[in-house]
Order: structure tokens, then C-alpha cells, then sequence
């Protein structure tokens, strides 16, 4: 490896001082050898605005980016050769981009007229472990997909090279390929389509990419719907509820974002539901031959079986859809009465319970779908199918998750109730409060002689009789008055 870079040194260093491999870095690798003559030559070929569009859908302002011209390198040449390296301002990068693509031609062997080979696993490899440096980004590769050395027709050990890379290496986690028709006629040979493809690095890239194809900015350039390389062992196939039946109180819908709400009614005390399901292949452009499914839901806590009709799928081709019955059951332990705390504070919204649906692909068996082949063959008529697009033999298994949100509505009664007790309390409270506040007339006879006397509640007063001796006290409550440490022999009493 250390010898391959210091090869390349020469177009690499670029790379590394641009993109240095910061969240959103894109490195754009655009073929140039041979093979592509005619995308360089036709006069009517599209293919430099295209790929002018591409690094624009593809990118925001202010992403690190590197544009980078590939074939195969060799002393003298090296591969990839870095053509810009800055970080994206909207108009200023458009100008630059449309300027580097405008001076870039076919290349050729050093000291030869003999056009330059190609050798894709050298590219990418390059960008990932040298402009990247292995950390998060994203890797666009723009082909005719054709990766022969030494122009002879000998791609399958090149091929995989690049199997292996894209498959089985650590560093990509998540790769698309988007095959685009094209026809070119050039001075020696003629194409009817390529190849663009995009590699996420790392976790981090994933989650970019996801964003990128979410905001549908490259749609708008790119209107052929992605293969998916990589991953085929999770998120493989949708579920869409269809109906719901046997579950009274509870209705089934799907948000827009893809969450399964459950909504329940405060009274249901066991919400159990059957489902009608389409489970719709979500492998393009994979045919599920066969897999064995089990399902399951996890909410609050409780882990339970979802009890499927049908434990097999045969023949679900990409974007199609089979029924799917289940029986699912909502946990019931877990939700709130309608006098708890949660119930009276979701009161007149609902109280959610988040949790997912997982299902299970196992003894997975896929082929590349028919309808595919024939495109493929379509664009690059006469090629073997690249081996990128066979299926890895130790992916036999897969997952999907289903968010869902068990929302239960209570009635705004509780809450009214609630709001009535704290507002008697309020009530009695401050009416203790007067009480307490108010002077409370008290008649006491001491020797015969009546007394009015006036108390506030929580007050004691003295009583004294006619020669000025303490003989008594008065003790006042909310409850009324109290004679209180009685001298022996007093005369004193309550009342006239």
C-alpha cells in the first residue's frame, strides 16, 4: 500500500490537504481513460454538464470537496488526479466545477499515444484511504463501467478487486449505483450508457447520504431510481398496514415519516388486532426467492411474538408487495389508567408509548431481478454484469424495524374532575384563610359580669377579673372557643 501511495503522491497530497475528512466531504471521481472516448469526443454528449449537476445536487455550501479525474495509474501518471479542491460555495464551485470538466480530456500512457486503462478499485481505494483518510464522507464514482487493464477484455480479477472493496471491506457502509442512459458516438468507440455510483464511509457518511436522498435534491438530476449494493442484510422490506379488524378501540395508521401510530381508545382493556400487511420488497433490484419471516413487537418493555399467517416469501420482486395476516398484541399493563398522573396530563392529546416491530428474514435467497438484467444489458450492451451486483453469499439473513406509537386518548372528564377538587381545596383553603383572618365575637361572664370579647382563630387572650387578678384564658379556633388554664375558684364561664 505504501508503495501504491507514494505512486500517487502526486495527486493524492491534493486530496488530502482538501478534504481532510470533514462531516460532508465529498470526493468526485470522474473516469478518463480510454473507454470513455466517445463521453469526451461526441459533440453532443451530455456528459460533463451531467456530472457538473451532480457534485451540485450532491453538495451544500460550505462541504469540503474534491473532484478528481481517474483511469489506472502507472509511473508517471498517477491516479486519481485531483482538479479541484475547495470547500462548496453555490455559485463560485458551479463556475470552477464547469471550468476543470471543460479542460478535462481522454487520457493517455506517458510517452505513448495509446490510451489510458482503467482500474476502479484503485480509485475508490485512493479516496477513501488517502482524500477521506477512512473517515466519514462520501465517494461518487462516475463509470462506463468497464474496468479493464492493459485494454484487453480480461475485467473479472479487476472486477473483484472491486467486489471485494464494496462488499466485504469495513470502511463503506452503505453503497447505490444509478445506471444512467447515455448514448455517445466518438471517434473510436460508441456507448449507450454509464454508471454513477456513491459509497458512504462510515456510520456518519450513511446517515449523510440518507439525508441527501430524504431531501430529494439529486433526484431532481438523477431520475433512475437506485440499486442498492449495500447493505442487504437490514431494512430489506417495508410494512404497510392494510386493514385492521377484531380490535375494537384501537385503528391502525402510517405517518409520512414511516411510524406506525396505534391508536387506543382510554376504556380498551385488551387490544389485541389483526393486521392485513403488505410486506413489499424494499431490495431493488433484488428478487427475494425465498426467505423464512418471524415477527416480533417490543413496547414498553414487554417483548412479545406477532403470530404471522404465512412464515415464507417466494418470488417478492423489487418494489412489489404480498399479504402479510398477523395477530398483534398492544401491552395493556404498560398504559396508564384514566386517574393516573399521565392520563390527566395527556388529557385531550394522548399519551404515547414508543416501541418498534422487527421482523426477521432468515435462509435469505436473492437474485438480481430480470427486469434489471435487461437494462443492464440495455446500457452496456455486450459486458458481462458486473460481479459488484451479485449478492454476497454470507448475507442470509436481514432485519427490518417498524417504529410504532401506541397512543392512548383519554377524555377531558379526569382532567375536569382534577381541576374541580383542586379548585374546592382552593376554595376551602382560602375560606379558612377569612376565617382565621376574622375577629370572632365571645361573650364571657367573669363574677357575673358579661364580657364581649373579640379573638381571631389561632389566638388566646387573658381574662381578668374586677380586682385585676389573671383568672382565665381565652382560646380561639376555626371551631369556636375555649376556656383555657381555669384559676381555681374563678367565677368565670363561657357564654351570658
Amino acid at each position: 500500500m505504501t508503495r501504491r501511495f507514494a505512486r500517487l503522491a502526486a495527486g493524492a497530497a491534493l486530496l488530502t490537504a482538501s478534504a481532510a475528512a470533514a462531516a460532508g466531504s465529498h470526493v468526485f471521481l470522474v473516469q478518463n481513460s480510454g473507454w470513455m472516448e466517445p463521453f469526451y469526443t461526441d459533440p453532443a454528449s451530455p456528459f460533463k454538464p451531467l456530472v457538473a449537476e451532480i457534485v451540485m445536487a450532491a453538495t451544500r455550501a460550505g462541504d469540503p470537496m474534491v473532484l478528481a479525474a481517474f483511469n489506472q495509474g502507472v509511473p508517471g501518471a498517477p491516479s486519481p488526479r485531483a482538479l479541484l479542491s475547495l470547500k462548496v460555495d453555490p455559485v463560485a464551485t458551479r463556475r470552477e466545477v464547469v471550468k476543470a470538466l471543460a479542460a478535462l480530456d481522454v487520457a493517455r500512457k506517458p510517452g505513448s499515444t495509446a490510451l489510458a486503462d482503467t482500474d476502479l478499485n484503485e480509485a475508490v481505494d485512493s479516496a477513501i484511504g488517502t482524500a477521506l483518510g477512512g473517515k466519514p464522507g462520501l465517494v461518487w464514482l462516475v463509470t462506463n463501467n468497464r474496468n479493464s487493464p492493459n485494454n484487453d477484455q480480461a475485467t473479472a480479477l479487476r472486477n473483484r478487486d472491486f467486489y471485494r472493496l464494496i462488499h466485504r471491506g469495513d470502511a463503506i457502509g452503505k453503497a447505490l449505483a444509478f445506471p444512467l442512459q447515455m448514448p455517445v458516438q466518438g471517434a473510436q468507440y460508441r456507448a449507450n450508457g454509464l454508471m454513477l455510483y456513491v459509497f458512504a464511509v462510515g456510520e456518519q457518511g450513511a446517515r449523510e447520504l440518507d439525508a441527501l436522498l430524504a431531501s430529494g435534491r439529486l433526484q431532481r438530476v438523477v431520475t433512475e431510481p437506485p440499486a442498492r449494493l449495500k447493505p442487504l442484510d437490514r431494512d430489506t422490506v417495508r410494512l404497510l398496514p392494510r386493514k385492521v379488524s377484531d380490535a375494537p378501540g384501537v385503528s391502525f395508521s402510517m405517518t409520512p415519516g414511516g411510524v406506525l401510530h396505534a391508536d387506543v381508545d382510554a376504556d380498551t382493556r385488551a387490544p389485541t388486532a389483526r393486521i392485513e400487511w403488505n410486506l413489499e420488497n424494499a431490495m431493488y433490484p433484488y428478487t427475494i426467492a425465498s426467505a423464512t419471516i418471524g415477527a416480533r413487537s417490543v413496547l414498553g418493555g414487554e417483548d412479545r411474538p406477532i403470530e404471522l399467517a404465512s412464515t415464507e416469501v417466494r418470488k417478492l420482486a423489487p418494489g412489489t408487495g404480498a399479504p402479510l395476516a398477523s395477530v398483534m398484541q398492544l401491552p395493556v399493563r404498560q398504559l396508564p389508567g384514566k386517574w393516573s398522573i399521565e392520563a390527566i396530563t395527556s388529557a385531550g392529546s394522548a399519551y404515547v408509548l414508543p416501541g418498534r416491530i422487527e421482523l426477521q428474514l432468515s435462509g435469505q435467497q436473492l437474485e438480481l431481478s430480470q427486469a434489471f438484467r435487461q437494462r443492464m444489458a440495455t446500457l452496456f450492451p455486450g459486458d458481462p454484469l458486473p460481479d459488484i451486483f451479485t449478492p454476497p453469499a454470507q448475507v442470509k439473513g436481514s432485519t427490518a424495524v417498524l417504529p410504532i406509537e401506541v397512543r392512548v386518548h383519554y377524555g377531558v372528564g379526569p382532567l375536569v374532575a382534577a381541576i374541580g377538587a383542586a379548585l374546592a381545596l382552593l376554595g376551602a383553603a382560602a375560606a379558612a384563610m377569612l376565617a382565621m383572618a376574622r375577629p370572632r365575637k365571645a361573650y364571657v361572664t367573669v363574677e357575673d359580669e358579661l364580657r364581649t370579647m373579640h379573638a381571631r382563630a389561632g389566638t388566646v387572650q387573658p381574662i381578668y377579673d374586677k380586682a385585676g387578678n389573671k383568672v382565665a384564658q381565652l382560646k380561639t379556633t376555626l371551631f369556636g372557643h375555649q376556656l383555657i388554664d381555669l384559676r381555681e375558684g374563678a367565677q368565670v364561664r363561657l357564654g351570658r
